[in-house]
């Protein structure tokens, strides 16, 4: 079963749970210039230029979590792609998944902005640009 949690009852979950791993889903260019939460593991769910989806994704987080128990928090821009790798996740026997609702930057604005409604750092939670 996947859960949706917004990005403050994720960062509660992260405090209490200290197993609890953050995978940011974003492209690299998303996770190094926008920003990221501190310790996110960047795997790309898709990647730059073609935006296809990345067929080292379950690998990578294999290698990364190797224990399907384990906690998983996945973030992207808005809570899309996020949703597609946990259920990518669950599919191969992950069974403690997260998808953090309005990711990073939260959904459209009537301006066609995001980060003005809702997601990570809207909220004030920790993040970091490399």
């Amino acid at each position: 079963m996947i859960n949706n949690l917004s990005p403050l009852q994720a960062w509660e979950l992260m405090q209490k749970q200290p197993r609890a791993v953050l995978i940011d889903v974003r492209t690299k260019i998303e996770h190094t210039f926008i920003g990221h939460p501190p310790g996110a593991l960047n795997i790309p769910w898709k990647e730059l230029p073609d935006w296809l989806l990345n067929p080292e994704f379950v690998p990578l987080v294999v290698e990364a979590v190797p224990e399907r128990d384990t906690p998983i928090l996945l973030l992207c821009r808005s809570g899309q792609r996020s949703l597609d790798a946990a259920n990518t996740l669950q599919q191969v026997g992950y069974i403690r998944l997260i998808n953090i609702e309005g990711g990073f930057e939260g959904p459209l604005d009537n301006d066609k902005h995001r980060g003005n409604i809702g997601g990570w750092r809207f909220h004030g939670l920790p993040w970091q640009q490399s």
